[in-house]
Formats: C-alpha cells, sequence, structure tokens
C-alpha cells in the first residue's frame, strides 16, 4: 500500500516559526544525525509548517 504525503500545511497549528525550528532541532538531535523513513516524512512535514510559519522577505527591486 502506497501512502501519500500531504504537500499542504495544516493551519490549526499556527506556531511560530521558532517553535517549529526547535522542534526540527529536536528531531535532529534525537535521531543522532540520521533520520529513519518514518523520521525524514516527519521533518518534511515540519519544514513545510516552519516555511508557512517564517516571515517572508521583501526584497527590493
Amino acid at each position: 500500500m502506497l501512502h501519500s504525503m500531504s504537500t499542504t500545511v495544516e493551519a490549526a497549528s499556527e506556531r511560530s516559526a521558532a517553535e517549529v525550528n526547535e522542534e526540527i532541532r529536536a528531531l535532529w538531535l534525537r535521531s543522532g544525525g540520521t533520520l529513519t523513513t518514518e523520521q525524514r516524512e516527519e521533518y518534511q512535514r515540519l519544514v513545510m509548517e516552519w516555511a508557512a510559519a517564517a516571515p517572508q522577505q521583501v526584497r527590493a527591486a
């Protein structure tokens, strides 16, 4: 059975980028630097959540 990973970020969480970043760091620490398949999926989800929460930088034209 194949499972597809959603590419949408759940808006219900509404955590700050800093909070999500701390969870990403904790995941890497727990893993010892090598992620399992399950941890990799969690990492990808967290990165998407972080990107949605991170303030967008405006570039001058």
